[in-house]
């Protein structure tokens, strides 16, 4: 179910509100974590509909999404450029904050899915960190689908098919999601 406000894009959890204004976050930050979030919720949302007996954690999804650039507020740099730095201490910053090991590690999981540690409220979160900018990654999808048709018994291409297709939707708001983005400043 999609959230109705104003931009229309669900607001971030009050948890995840509380620690960015503890870390000052910058706004930009904060406007990305919203994007991502929302995506993360047509994700989970779709998810639920069309896989009812498919048990995930909904969520660890949604707070994974909302709080996987979290090391950006001590890497400011690597809001407007490349960097990694930012995942292990967000990570840690989760973690000092009192956020359960099960939660912080999608900090360091998101640009780290191809590990075999990860699991699919992992793919998800990664999955919405791509698509909000309308991002494919072929690999990631793949992973993905190869979860779904494990876990339905249907054929891989089936559930290409469907994937495909929520992305693409999803996809189609990218432009309004990164007008979004950029209309926050990265400093405060």
């Amino acid at each position: 179910m999609r959230c109705p406000v104003e931009p229309p894009l669900c607001p971030l959890p009050d948890r995840v509100v509380e620690l960015l204004i503890e870390l000052g976050s910058p706004p930009r930050l904060a406007a990305h974590l919203r994007a991502v979030h929302d995506v993360a919720h047509q994700l989970v949302d779709w998810m639920e509909k069309r896989y009812p007996a498919l048990l995930f954690d909904r969520e660890a999804v949604l707070f994974g999404a909302a709080t996987h650039d979290i090391g950006k507020t001590v890497h400011v740099s690597e809001l407007s450029g490349p960097g990694a730095a930012h995942e292990e201490a967000g990570q840690a910053l989760l973690l000092g904050r009192g956020v359960g090991p099960e939660l912080a590690r999608f900090a360091a999981t998101h640009a780290s899915w191809t590990e075999s540690r990860v699991g699919l409220e992992d793919f998800l979160v990664s999955l919405a960190d791509k698509i909000w900018k309308n991002k494919r990654v072929p690999d990631l999808e793949d992973l993905v689908v190869a979860r779904l048709a494990e876990a339905t018994g249907r054929a891989a291409w089936e559930e290409f098919i469907a994937l495909d297709d929520v992305l693409s939707r999803i996809g189609d708001g990218a432009e309004d999601r990164l007008t979004f983005q950029a209309s926050f400043p990265i400093h405060a």
